[in-house]
This record gives C-alpha cells, sequence and structure tokens, in this order.
C-alpha cells in the first residue's frame, strides 16, 4: 500500500507538469565540476530512481540530493529561523551551483523533492535560494517542512512551517507530506541519503512533498548562484534530505548558461589610459 500511494501520488504531479518541462540531465555525469559542498562525506551527491524518490519531470537519468546525513554544525539553517538559530539547527548542509548568467526578466526553473524521516516536535527543514555573484542573499526560492494538520485536515508544507516567505511561484500551489501507515504503523520514505533503515520514521510528518515545480522570474540581469539545504532540528537523530533537478535559466539548461564578464565601468578606464599616459611621459623625462 505504501509504495501504490507514492507512485499515485508522483504520477499525478508528472501529468501536472507534462507540456511544461525542459530536460536537463544536469547530474547524469555526477555533481557539476565547481558545485560547492558544505558538510561530510554523505552529505551531497546524485542518485538514479531510488526507493521512494523517481526521476524529476523535468530532469535526466539522475538527480542531484543533499541531505542532512553527517552534516555540520552551523551549516543549513536559513538566519532568524526559531529561538537560537543555531541551538536549534545542530547540523545541515548545502551544495551551491557554480555561477551562471540572467538577464532581467528571465525564468529560473526547477523541481525539488523533499525527504524526511523527522517529524513531530523535531520537524527537519529543507530550502533553495538565490545568491548574487558576492554570494549575498537575493530570494528565498522555496522551504519545505512539516505542518502539523489543523483538525485532522492536511496544511501546506511547501513553505515549510515557522519558516520564511518565499519569492518563486510553486506548482502545485498545496504541497502536504501525508503520513502512510502499513499495518497500523507509520511508515517513513526508503531513500538511500537518508542513511537510515528503510521505512525509519520518528513521529507524524514523515514522508515526502513529491516532485514541485519552482518558477522565478530573475529582477535584474547578472551572475548568480543557486543554492540548496537542509537542517536537522533540535537534534541530530533522524535525516532529511533534498532531491532536486531540471535546472533552467530562461529555458536553457543551467551547465549551458555561459557566465557574463561583468564590464569595466569607462571611468576607470579612462583612469588607467591615464595612469599608463604618466608612467611614458615619466619615462621619457628621464632619457
Amino acid at each position: 500500500m505504501k509504495s501504490i500511494t507514492r507512485t499515485f501520488v508522483a504520477s499525478s504531479l508528472l501529468l501536472a507538469f507534462s507540456g511544461s518541462v525542459t530536460a536537463a540531465g544536469l547530474f547524469d555525469g555526477g555533481l557539476p565540476t565547481g558545485w560547492t559542498v558544505d558538510g561530510g562525506s554523505t552529505s551531497a551527491g546524485t542518485s538514479a530512481a531510488d526507493g521512494d524518490v523517481g526521476l524529476a519531470p523535468g530532469g535526466g537519468a539522475r538527480y542531484g540530493w543533499v541531505s542532512t546525513a553527517s552534516g555540520l554544525v552551523g551549516v543549513g539553517a536559513l538566519p532568524g529561523i526559531g529561538a537560537g538559530n543555531l541551538a536549534n539547527a545542530p547540523n545541515g548542509s548545502t551544495l551551491t551551483s557554480t555561477l551562471f548568467s540572467a538577464t532581467a526578466g528571465q525564468n529560473l526553473r526547477f523541481f525539488f523533492n523533499y525527504v524526511t524521516s523527522d517529524g513531530a516536535g523535531f520537524a527537519d527543514y529543507g530550502w533553495a535560494r538565490l545568491l548574487d555573484g558576492g554570494a549575498n542573499p537575493v530570494a528565498v526560492l522555496f522551504t519545505a517542512r512539516t505542518t502539523p494538520p489543523d483538525n485532522g485536515v492536511p496544511q501546506n508544507s511547501v513553505p515549510g512551517f515557522g519558516l520564511p516567505p518565499i519569492a518563486a511561484t510553486l506548482t502545485p500551489g498545496f504541497v502536504s507530506i501525508p503520513d502512510v501507515f502499513v499495518g497500523g504503523q507509520r511508515i517513513g520514505p526508503t531513500w538511500s541519503p537518508l542513511t537510515e533503515t528503510p521505512g525509519a520514521c520518528f513521529a507524524e510528518g514523515c514522508g515526502l512533498t513529491g516532485w514541485v515545480q519552482s518558477d522565478y522570474t530573475i529582477a535584474a540581469a547578472g551572475n548568480y548562484l543557486l543554492q540548496f539545504g537542509v537542517t536537522n532540528w533540535d537534534d541530530n537523530g533522524f535525516q532529511s534530505g533534498l532531491a532536486f533537478d531540471g535546472i533552467t535559466v530562461g529555458g536553457t539548461p543551467i551547465d549551458q548558461v555561459p557566465v557574463q564578464v561583468v564590464p569595466v565601468p569607462g571611468s576607470i578606464l579612462l583612469l588607467a589610459s591615464g595612469l599608463v599616459g604618466l608612467l611614458s611621459l615619466r619615462r621619457r623625462s628621464r632619457i
């Protein structure tokens, strides 16, 4: 029943995305050269369809992922989340892309799937954000975290419970993390990056969002970084992870988007030519 339920949800999402995806096999050869991992040896990688997490609708034969497994202290926490922030985020991991360029009005699109074996009062969270060329935050593109039901009614888990608002448009617009029961027992997700026994689950809220599409309109031309992160909340037991793929800018796969050279302002060029002229004049005066 568990696998049938999750397969049905995944198939429904694929139908919702049909006709709107661009294939991008960014992770088919492993993590792209230059992408940086902040975490331990099992904090990030790539995977083919694995357990409850199939391939992304806009991706290739493998997807990228980041996990709290072997995460580091002080890594993966979004600023200002929870009392004490880092005190409530014992460990986490991030994965950051290489620089890519975008023009004003271009669409940044990708697909993500948040997977967690931790729930109830220890609900972990995942996120993605856009950074500028100097690694300064530009926009939070999504957050995902189990949101407790309200009188038995499922609540939206993207954006996540107690997390900041997001700047992107998500499809579907409502995403819950449904509990799955087998023989009256709550069962968690099966996914290798969690590095736990398949089906491990701490409490209410274990599961996955399924693939969600994120679309964000770039406001200003420039060079950017895309960063994904996951945070273990309140303890370092029971893991959570984030899968992602199908990353495009203006409909072009992100690995095919060239980085623009920032032009040198005319005033600097004028100053440089003036200095060259002064040096030349000085040399002549010595002859």
